[in-house]
């Protein structure tokens, strides 16, 4: 079990250094769109500051090439701001003199804002001298950016192997709620998959097909398995490499006995038709584009959903972004929702669906890891938890 901030001591008057993920996503206007990430970061910031700490922020933001003062955290800072009136502070910049200048005229509670850490190439490099800059900042690390611990990067990975370190609360319930999930389900228990590529999702699937007791799989990944079991699925895109993992999943259910349920039914359109116009088919084939589960796999997905005590959602189930395909995702999310089984759903598109169909507040637990969440559905290890220390029992 990893150390957590409640197991620091004396954190009164101590620079530490918090890892978060205020990754926000940003509207066309480069107006913040959705705050999630940030309001499941207070506990963390608000634990810090009552403890008289000097709180350290860093995060990223996009993925820029150098300085964009579109991806800035200024407006994210602005935000915090808040949260925590006349105790936060911005940083132009994430390393140098100016910075060390304002951490050493920082009070007792207050916080300071790095500049997006991705503004430095040498954090994805995980460059050493670039991680011995962030240290020096501070006396403790904390991590709590569960959406980016899969990532060797400085600000990860290099800075808590220099300093004393913790996980925040985020990171902790994270750990807990999901590792918990896959250790000891509550039976029966339901996974739902969907989504683009097979291979990605291929760990989490054969680790999860372990306990699970019907796997429930739509999306564009459905017909990869579809081709794997001989059916047509016209011009739907499929490519031979996700076959080729599809008909590894579909044996190893075999042989643990493990029931995957793939769509019955489709809503389709024909490939060159720009204005898309749907149908509803039971077969796929010639120019046919399946983008969405059809009414007869929706009510085969929700009687199996119905019988679940415990329920992982990953992956839209259809091209659900747009509002003709989006009929079996938010169904789905909404018999997920008023289910009495304990729901957790991870992946920013099934997040983002969730939001849209209005279920955000009936699901149990919502994963704030894209890609981390996947890492720790398959038990594969994240570099950025592991580095941090045990605690001491």
């Amino acid at each position: 079990m990893k150390r957590s901030i409640r197991d620091l001591v004396n954190l009164k008057g101590k620079r530490v250094f918090l890892r978060t993920d205020f990754n926000l996503p940003m509207n066309k206007a480069g107006r913040i769109s959705d705050n999630t990430r940030l309001v499941n970061e207070l506990p963390t910031i608000r634990y810090l500051v009552d403890k008289g700490a000097k709180v350290i922020i860093c995060s990223h933001l996009g993925r820029p090439n150098g300085f964009d003062f579109r991806l800035s955290l200024w407006p994210i800072t602005l935000l915090l701001m808040k949260y925590f009136p006349g105790k936060v502070q911005f940083a132009h910049k994430t390393i140098g003199p100016d910075v060390q200048e304002q951490v050493a005229s920082m009070s007792e509670g207050s916080i300071l804002v790095l500049e997006n850490v991705r503004f430095y190439k040498e954090e994805t490099q995980n460059d050493p001298e670039f991680a011995k800059q962030l240290a020096s900042l501070a006396d403790i690390y904390v991590n709590d950016a569960f959406g980016t611990s899969h990532r060797k990067h400085a600000s990860t990975y290099g800075v808590p192997r220099l300093l004393p370190n913790a996980v925040g609360f985020l990171i902790e319930n994270e750990l807990n709620i999901i590792e918990n999930a896959i250790k000891t389900p509550k039976k029966p228990f339901v996974a739902i998959f969907g989504g683009g590529k097979v291979d990605d999702k291929i760990g989490a699937l054969l680790n999860i097909m372990k306990v699970a007791d019907v796997i429930l799989i739509g999306g564009a990944m459905a017909y990869a398995f579809l081709v794997a079991e001989g059916h047509s699925v016209g011009h739907s895109l499929v490519d031979v490499d996700s076959v080729k993992v599809a008909e590894e999943v579909l044996a190893q259910a075999k042989t643990l006995n493990k029931r995957i349920v793939l769509p019955v039914d489709h809503v389709a359109y024909m490939f060159g038709d720009k204005k898309e116009k749907t149908f509803v088919t039971d077969e796929l084939s010639g120019e046919m584009v399946g983008s969405d589960i059809g009414p007869k796999t929706i009510n085969l997905f929700e009687r199996e959903i119905s019988k679940a005590n415990q329920i992982i959602w990953n992956g839209p189930l259809g091209k659900y972004e747009d509002p003709k395909f989006q009929k079996g995702t938010f169904k789905i999310a909404k018999k997920i929702g008023k289910s009495a089984a304990y729901s957790i759903v991870g992946g920013g598109d099934s997040i983002s669906a969730v939001k849209q169909a209005h279920c955000v507040k009936m699901i149990n637990h919502i994963s704030t890891g894209g890609g981390a969440t996947l890492k720790l559905l398959e038990g594969a290890p994240l570099v950025g938890i592991d580095v941090i220390q045990e605690k001491v029992v």
